[in-house]
């Protein structure tokens, strides 16, 4: 079917409309990087939820949906320009010379690969509207993280298209490109603006280097990857897998140094300096978190199961495993410390975010590490930068007790579930008996221990899970100290 299409005979025009269905953590930036880098263009983002869309449209550019270095000063300079937000589907689909599907594409929770494949309901919706409304030739571009042969769906709805609307005046015809996002939150800007290579798959070459020449207004050409669809679809989950599976690695290597009295830090030093493996995330945590690493590496799995190869899937299965594991240690180790108790015990935890530099909790391990500190008993005070005591409640399952902190009684603060956010990292400290740094964000780096340890109870602790601490800073302050993968005792 290569070349099918032809890009110049079927258009006659150049790209002038891009449309994004999906608002998001992808949608929003990458939208905006191509505003900002691509004045000549309309950048129409949409989205099904009003909430969201309004959120994006707020006069304030600081208080849009998502926090995003460098993020909300392209919005100010692009918004209302050439980059739009919007409900209005079928208007900003039926115009659009260019459609890229940007939606969330969330683990099945039941049913066939229920808890490892994709669920796609929202990619094919947004197919069916691309089909229902789109006039002409209209290009349209996999950018969410699909599973491999997710564009032979989006395909086949789009040709079934053409037979539904065969009486519509304005049927369109289409072709599909995957364009995968690599993207790491907290650096997404700079990460569009100087990215280490653009991937674009696809069968129609017309098609492609219309994309292409979208990217070549910022990237040099030598960065854009073209390869076949299947490919760029496979590259884009493998590349995660391998992130994901260094960060499970050497969180496995900090538990045996903490065994063993070896330096977690020292180790890494010592294997990064091998060019053969580099230094890249071989920073030991508390587990990979984000909307992608997990899902992706279940997708892997599921897609081995399918294809008949048991082994690999329970090779990419392991990954996964390690990184809960790990959660559950750091909680474990938490409580031990603590005399085996956590009941009635006030925990500081400093970072809720996945990551710093981001309001996103998805799959954050301090999600996991506080339901386990909560099942142990603790009344947990939470302190985020960015994250709101809304997000929390929701990825807690539990609502936070709204009652002056000091006015809570040791049978409330006994009872599993307790916790309570924290206006400032004081706040969170003030009569605990540990505080627990869950997220890198530099503040919690630069805390004065020797003016806060008064204020805990004492013998209090802190157990850094990010290695962002100076023991002696702590351990001068006359406060014990916990870090990940540090074998000191």
């Amino acid at each position: 079917m290569k070349n099918l299409f032809k890009y110049k005979n079927l258009m006659g025009k150049k790209i002038k409309n891009i449309c994004c269905i999906g608002a998001g953590y992808v949608g929003g930036p990458t939208m905006a990087v191509i505003a900002y880098k691509c004045p000549h263009l309309n950048v129409n983002v949409i989205d099904i939820s009003e909430e969201r869309i309004k959120s994006w449209n707020n006069k304030n550019a600081d208080e849009i949906p998502i926090y995003e270095p460098g993020l909300s000063e392209l919005i100010k300079k692009c918004r209302g320009k050439n980059l739009f937000f919007s409900n209005d589907i079928k208007k900003h689909i039926a115009e659009a010379d260019m459609i890229f599907i940007s939606v969330n594409t969330p683990t099945k929770t039941k049913g066939i690969g229920a808890g490892k494949a994709s669920d796609l309901k929202w990619v094919e919706s947004s197919a069916r509207q691309i089909a229902m409304h789109a006039n002409g030739f209209t290009i349209v571009v996999e950018k969410s993280t699909l599973p491999v042969k997710t564009a032979e769906v989006i395909k086949s709805i789009l040709d079934a298209a053409q037979e539904n609307y065969q009486n519509k005046s304005n049927s369109g015809k289409f072709s599909v490109l995957s364009n995968p996002e690599f993207l790491s939150e907290g650096t997404a800007i700079n990460d569009l603006i100087n990215p280490d290579r653009v991937l674009i798959g696809g069968e129609d070459e017309d098609s492609i280097e219309a994309l292409s020449q979208i990217y070549n207004n910022w990237v040099p050409k030598e960065k854009i990857l073209k390869t076949n669809i299947w490919s760029s679809e496979l590259a884009k989950l493998t590349s995660n897998a391998f992130l994901a599976q260094r960060i499970s690695s050497i969180n496995s290597i900090s538990a045996l140094c903490e065994a063993t009295g070896a330096d977690i830090r020292e180790v890494s030093r010592a294997i990064g300096s091998d060019s053969r493996i580099g230094s890249k995330f071989l920073e030991s945590g508390p587990g990979f978190g984000g909307s992608c690493f997990k899902k992706d590496i279940l997708n892997l799995v599921y897609l081995s199961e399918y294809f008949g190869l048991p082994e690999v899937a329970s090779f990419w299965n392991e990954v996964v495993k390690i990184n809960t594991w790990h959660q559950h240690r750091i909680a474990e180790l938490i409580t031990k410390k603590l005399f085996g108790t956590l009941s009635a015990k006030k925990i500081a935890i400093l970072g809720f975010s996945f990551k710093s530099n981001t309001n996103d909790t998805r799959e954050s391990a301090a999600i996991q590490i506080c339901k386990d500190l909560m099942d142990e008993g603790a009344f947990l005070c939470i302190h985020d930068p960015k994250v709101s005591k809304g997000q929390i409640a929701k990825d807690l399952n539990c609502e936070p007790k709204n009652n002056n902190l000091e006015s809570i009684t040791i049978q409330e603060k006994a009872y599993s579930g307790v916790w309570q956010s924290a206006i400032d990292i004081k706040t969170a400290l003030k009569n605990a008996d540990a505080a627990v740094i869950l997220t890198e964000w530099e503040e919690y780096s630069q805390i004065n221990w020797y003016q806060l340890a008064n204020t805990m109870r004492s013998p209090a602790w802190v157990f850094d899970s990010r290695s962002i601490i100076n023991r002696k800073n702590v351990v001068d302050a006359g406060l014990n100290f916990w870090r990940v993968g540090d074998g000191v005792t």
